[in-house]
């Protein structure tokens, strides 16, 4: 056998490892779909603070611009550049300063979304698998880079109507 040959064969058996490892790596990306505004630079200042564990759950690679994954199999995601909220009835909620909009209607899957910053992120999470408080304790700190506009009230918040004389007629 000549030493081309030797080679060859030996690289050949390389070459499929290495594959091997190149398609695990992607295997393990989760898919995303990036939302609307995804390529804000807010978004890109957000994604590069995530932390590498989130209610201890270690960060996964993902497919997409604008967002982050941890869990295997994935028990929190992350997009930011999502639609702003606006005013709403439904569940608002604090935590480290940065304020939730609480979906519940497909629990134990609960989606969180930032009130009162532009972008908005969009925390979706299984709570059968991780604390919806812990997971947003975790993230403020890369979510509150986007500045506040806005906050979240509730009945306690607003005044008390007071009453006004009317012309007599």
């Amino acid at each position: 056998m000549s030493l081309r040959s030797a080679l060859r064969s030996a690289a050949l058996p390389c070459t499929l490892v290495l594959a091997a490892v190149a398609l695990t790596g992607c295997a393990s990306a989760v898919s995303l779909e990036p939302a609307a505004d995804a390529k804000d630079t807010a978004c890109a200042d957000v994604v590069v603070r995530l932390p590498p564990t989130v209610a201890d759950q270690a960060a996964r690679e993902t497919g997409a611009q604008g967002t982050g994954a941890w869990g295997d199999p994935a028990s929190v995601l992350l997009r930011c550049g999502v639609p702003t909220p606006g005013p709403t009835t439904d569940e608002c909620v604090s935590v480290n300063g940065v304020d939730w909009i609480q979906d519940d209607s497909d629990a134990p899957t609960y989606r969180f979304t930032t009130f009162g910053r532009t972008p908005a992120v969009e925390v979706i999470l299984d709570y059968d698998r991780v604390s919806g408080a812990t997971t947003l304790a975790d993230l403020a700190s890369a979510v509150s880079v986007i500045e506040p506009t806005a906050q979240c009230t509730d009945v306690t918040d607003v005044p008390e109507p007071t009453s006004t004389a009317t012309p007599a007629g």
